[in-house]
């Protein structure tokens, strides 16, 4: 088991007033999983992601990641959990413009200090995705969909347990988002890996081999879309 959660809630304060956003919501992530999460703008699908990957807390309920419960762990040890075991997409790349699409990917490696076994792997994962004749533009050189897959090759750098996906294709035309899911089950299917993905769109929840929607704070099992 990759991820655990369990009795997940969460809720805002406006003033006076709470916002319920997140209750009681379980879900588990085996290897080699693609769980899709729809729901509509608003919905909570975010927030949910950000507190199974680490970047925001629950106000009740447990996370475990690698069977390691990640609540309670001090700023420092969560960055090291994260940086080890979890991968990043999001909707708006935050790709760095002054490095090159090289550089963006082993971003993470840096990091962690292991540039050099990175760099190996950084080479296969361009060729995997025939961008070779791109490491060295920088990310205003590259259109769109390449933008989008460097963003993909800098989450897979550190080969994660799971890969989170925040609205992937939000900002894609029909072409590239399709390009993009052929993308993510390729490498589900070549290398085994979990993806955890969040959409409004139907075509991408599709892709999971496990699909969910939250709906009214809740999160529920669906079997077809």
């Amino acid at each position: 088991m990759i991820l655990s959660a369990k009795q997940i809630s969460k809720s805002y304060h406006n003033g006076e007033k709470e916002l319920h956003v997140l209750r009681n919501m379980d879900l588990e992530l085996e290897q080699g999983e693609i769980v899709t999460i729809m729901g509509q703008s608003g919905a909570g699908k975010t927030t949910l992601l950000n507190i199974l990957g680490t970047l925001d807390k629950p106000d009740n309920g447990s996370v475990s990641i690698c069977e390691k419960d990640i609540i309670g762990l001090a700023d420092e040890e969560l960055s090291e959990l994260r940086n080890k075991h979890l991968g990043f997409v999001f909707q708006f790349h935050h790709l760095l413009p002054e490095f090159t699409a090289l550089e963006n990917v082993l971003m993470p490696a840096l990091i962690a200090g292991d540039e050099q076994n990175a760099k190996e792997r950084a080479d296969e994962l361009f060729d995997y995705v025939e961008m070779n004749e791109r490491k060295t533009h920088y990310p205003a050189q590259l259109s769109g969909g390449e933008r989008l897959r460097v963003a993909v090759l800098r989450a897979l750098i550190l080969a994660p347990d799971v890969v989170f996906a925040d609205e992937p294709t939000g900002n894609l035309d029909v072409y590239n988002a399709q390009r993009l899911l052929d993308l993510f089950q390729q490498i589900n299917s070549d290398y085994n890996q979990a993806f955890v993905i969040t959409t409004h769109n139907p075509n991408v929840a599709e892709i999971g081999n496990r699909r969910y929607v939250i709906e009214n704070e809740t999160l529920n099992k669906i079997d077809s879309i």
